[in-house]
């Protein structure tokens, strides 16, 4: 089989090394060239020297006209950006995008949320937001996919085919998460630097987080009808992973084990996806380094309430693996090939 040729703009953040590092096991790709702005002319083995045996291009800078030679355009670029890239798309050319830029379906949502206006306002509908596990039906169909945020991956996972199902009240949910500070992108030392990152936990984002509004959005998809909760991040002094506990009510005559059983029936042709046995605690240890979500169901002191443990690697599940479950999907290739 024909391999794909790839670009990935944004190519030396977190993100962009961990895609690269997953994308020269892919089988079925060929790395054609790696985009960046102050890192022009370097290679990204700088940044990862895992990548230091590997033969890929030297960094450079993104322009329009390297569309024309790749298949996939993988962006991990600071918000707005892929934007501008999707107008130069052709109709033969598929758009990942691991930032923001269409992950809310109204041009307006995003100006509230991240204070600019969208720049590709009429191709919103030509995209798809896709968890894969969620979406991979509707993937084919979009030229233009969006990867969900971190948080919103550990989150909604386990909460849509519960809300899906009317197994859970829409009210008082409460959803905390904490992240290593990889989360915040290269940045994080800068703008954390009086947060004593690497001995402290900090949280951030209260009330007006940005990845409210995906949450927001794609819950609204599942339960039709007025639903509240609260979201609060925190970063954690370590480098990856993500631990959400997310507090909710069951409806009535609905058991902890009716939770569990509707999860495993939910994911059950879905290898990423790891429902642990009732009470089950579990650590972000347990995800790094992997595409994997581990949730378990717990039960509380309350009968009618259970807390839910989601952990992911946010580097991967979180992002650059998750990026590459879509490209899979989108192009028919084996689920795993890339994340194993």
């Amino acid at each position: 089989m024909l391999k794909l040729n790839v670009l990935v703009a944004g190519s030396t953040g977190y993100i962009g090394v961990q895609l690269v590092r997953l994308l020269v096991k892919h089988k079925f790709i060929n790395i054609k060239y790696l985009c960046g702005k102050t890192s022009v002319g370097t290679r990204i083995s700088n940044y990862d020297k895992l990548l230091s045996n590997k033969d890929l291009p030297k960094i450079i800078k993104f322009n329009k006209n390297l569309i024309k030679d790749v298949d996939v355009i993988f962006t991990a670029l600071p918000n707005g950006e892929a934007q501008d890239i999707s107008k130069s798309l052709t109709k033969d050319k598929v758009l990942i995008d691991l930032a923001a830029d269409f992950r809310l379906e109204k041009s307006s949502d995003y100006l509230k949320w991240y204070k600019q206006k969208h720049r590709a306002k009429n191709l919103i509908k030509k995209s798809i937001y896709s968890i894969p596990e969620i979406s991979e039906k509707n993937i084919k169909n979009y030229q233009i996919i969006s990867c969900p945020g971190c948080y919103p991956t550990s989150i909604l996972l386990p909460l849509i085919p519960l809300f899906n199902d009317k197994m859970i009240k829409t009210k008082n949910i409460i959803m905390d998460s904490k992240s290593g500070y990889s989360g915040a992108g290269r940045g994080v030392h800068k703008k954390y630097k009086n947060k004593n990152l690497y001995e402290s936990l900090s949280v951030y984002g209260v009330r007006f987080h940005r990845h409210n509004s995906e949450i927001q959005q794609q819950l609204n998809k599942y339960t039709k009808r007025e639903f509240d909760f609260n979201f609060t991040p925190h970063l954690i002094p370590m480098f990856r992973g993500i631990l959400s506990t997310i507090y909710v009510d069951l409806n009535k005559n609905v058991k902890q084990r009716d939770v569990i059983n509707k999860l495993n029936e939910y994911y059950k042709n879905n290898s990423f996806i790891k429902i642990l046995s009732a009470n089950k605690l579990l650590s972000t240890n347990e995800v790094i380094n992997t595409n994997n979500c581990v949730i378990s169901i717990c039960k509380t002191k309350y009968k009618d309430k259970i807390i839910i443990l989601s952990a992911i690697d946010n580097l991967i599940k979180g992002g650059a693996g998750q990026a590459i479950q879509n490209l899979n999907i989108r192009f028919d290739f084996p689920i795993e090939t890339g994340l194993k």
